[in-house]
């Protein structure tokens, strides 16, 4: 069935106009909250995080010589995540993460900390609570955090959600300003994964869909890209509407660089549908993986560390459409809109509608399938035509509150009218 989620105005327009100002370093600490819109607000302006892992190694540098955290800076309220592998927390890997919210915080971007040899706790690991309630001590005023990263795809681990409660438990007692955010694996049922609804307060669940044969990261019948709407909505069932969520989109994954594989990357269009489709799907967050795979990377890229080629390319121009500075921001920070917006003359097209300052977005995108014209109807009546954005010098005409537009497979249109 078609899927249906509607946003509205109401929140600070004030606010996000001082997100597009971030400071070039940030040096107080950052206080983080989720209104009861499920949209995060830094120090009160509601936001929209991009993250990405693995980032940037703290002095890299961009092709063109900048700083790569300044680069990923000018993407708004952005962050990484950073911290140890496994077994290997101690003096050595603390240091290593100083550095990272030191130069992160120079930089005006956050910090996700991971710290695999904490998020899990046997009842009476004295030592390991110990240590945990030290680090979150440490950290919790340093102007770099902005979140706590909890066990890593816990329902796929097998790892019992009393087992990471008591990391859930410390970290708020200690520190009730930084949200802490858990991502699961695509696996699990609905229920399997509300059991540990009470161990986070942002969900994710990563989906990399780009692959030959297609499809091979999901285990779900669908094989199309579009199957990260379908764990968008997933998601939505498993926080029943309480938490927010991010999804966790696909720079490059183990699936395509194991020996063996084929390796692949989405393309601009793929990309930019799956970031809408998370959007529309109720995402208010989204963090970018892969950035980092040795694998994955050609010479130039092996000799920065990072995949700056896919960013140029694809990832850049899609961002570019998110920034805080851009004509689509306030929707992407607005609740819930009321309009009794309605689509005709096709099942899959999936489409979200929010109202922001002087204008109403409709955000929409096609799954696979026949291209198709639709009829969207329901739009206040002194509306008259809108602007379909990053398609300029496109427009679309409105008539007795209703629309027409066509729609390709897995294609995406952004309109934004302005009220009269």
């Amino acid at each position: 069935m078609m899927r249906q989620t509607i946003r509205s105005c109401g929140f600070l327009i004030m606010g996000w106009l001082l997100l597009t100002c971030l400071p070039a370093a940030v040096t107080a600490p950052a206080s983080i909250a989720i209104d009861s819109n499920r949209i995060l607000r830094l120090n009160g302006v509601p936001t929209f995080p991009i993250g990405f892992t693995g980032p940037p190694l703290p002095d890299a540098r961009t092709p063109w010589g900048t700083s790569a955290y300044a680069e990923l800076q000018t993407r708004g309220f952005v962050f990484q995540r950073s911290g140890p592998p496994p077994r290997k927390w101690g003096p050595e890997a603390e240091a290593a993460l100083d550095r990272v919210l030191d130069q992160s915080a120079a930089a005006g971007i956050f910090v996700a900390i991971t710290i695999p040899d904490l998020q899990t706790m046997s009842p009476g690991d004295a030592a390991k609570e110990r240590e945990l309630r030290r680090v979150v001590m440490k950290y919790r005023e340093h102007p770099a955090l902005a979140f706590w990263k909890a066990e890593d795809e816990p329902e796929w681990g097998r790892i019992p959600a009393a087992r990471i409660q008591r990391y859930y438990d410390i970290v708020h007692e200690l520190d009730p300003h930084h949200p802490v955010w858990l991502t699961q694996a695509p696996r699990g049922t609905v229920a399997d994964l509300r059991t540990y609804n009470t161990a986070y307060d942002i969900g994710a669940i990563d989906i990399y869909p780009i692959s030959y044969p297609p499809g091979t990261h999901t285990l779900l019948p669908n094989k199309n890209i579009s199957m990260v709407g379908d764990y968008a909505r997933q998601l939505q069932e498993i926080t029943q509407g309480q938490k927010p969520f991010w999804m966790v989109l696909q720079i490059c994954w183990s699936g395509v660089a194991k020996p063996g594989r084929t390796l692949r990357f989405p393309t601009f269009p793929e990309e930019r549908y799956m970031t809408y489709q998370s959007i529309i799907a109720g995402a208010r967050g989204l963090v970018y993986f892969g950035g980092n795979v040795p694998a994955c990377l050609n010479e130039g890229d092996r000799a920065l560390g990072w995949n700056w080629t896919f960013y140029q390319r694809v990832l850049k121009p899609v961002l570019d459409e998110l920034k805080p500075d851009g004509p689509l921001y306030p929707a992407l920070v607005a609740p819930d809109s009321k309009l009794p917006i309605t689509l005709a003359g096709s099942s899959d097209v999936e489409y979200c509608v929010r109202e922001a300052g002087d204008y109403l977005y409709i955000l929409a995108a096609k799954r696979e399938g026949p291209t198709v014209e639709v009829k969207f109807s329901g739009l206040p009546g002194a509306m008259a035509s809108g602007a379909v954005l990053f398609e300029e010098p496109r427009t679309v005409g409105v008539s007795a509150g209703s629309f027409t537009d066509w729609f390709g497979p897995n294609e995406v249109h952004v309109y934004r009218f302005p009220r009269r």
